[in-house]
């Protein structure tokens, strides 16, 4: 069976790359994402963040470009690569065996 911490990493890359999916982002623009449409049930900390990012980008998952923004700073936006979206598809699967197996459980009298 998986350590916890290597299922909520796991949790967290699916997070991401799910967002990546709809389209490039920044890493607060990840964060804001997540954290929106989970409706403020799920916060993602810098401190987890940039460590997935780099990590999947080490992975070769996401690829991460510099550009220049609308007010002239420079932010670095993070892309999903193809590998990125195979990988999507195996965490999202995987998932949902997990997610089951839990639910199972819990309702389990």
């Amino acid at each position: 069976m998986a350590r916890s911490s290597d299922t909520l990493l796991g949790a967290l890359d699916l997070l991401i790359l799910k967002t990546l999916a709809r389209a490039p982002n920044h890493g607060f623009g990840i964060a804001q994402h997540i954290q929106t449409v989970s409706e403020g049930l799920l916060r993602v900390e810098e401190g987890s963040l940039y460590p997935a990012l780099h990590r999947l980008e080490r992975d070769k998952f996401v690829k991460a470009s510099w550009i220049q923004t609308e007010n002239g700073r420079r932010a670095r936006i993070y892309k999903l690569t193809g590998s990125g979206r195979q990988r999507l598809e195996e965490a999202e699967s995987n998932w949902d065996s997990v997610s089951k197996g839990v639910t199972r459980v819990l309702r389990f009298v």
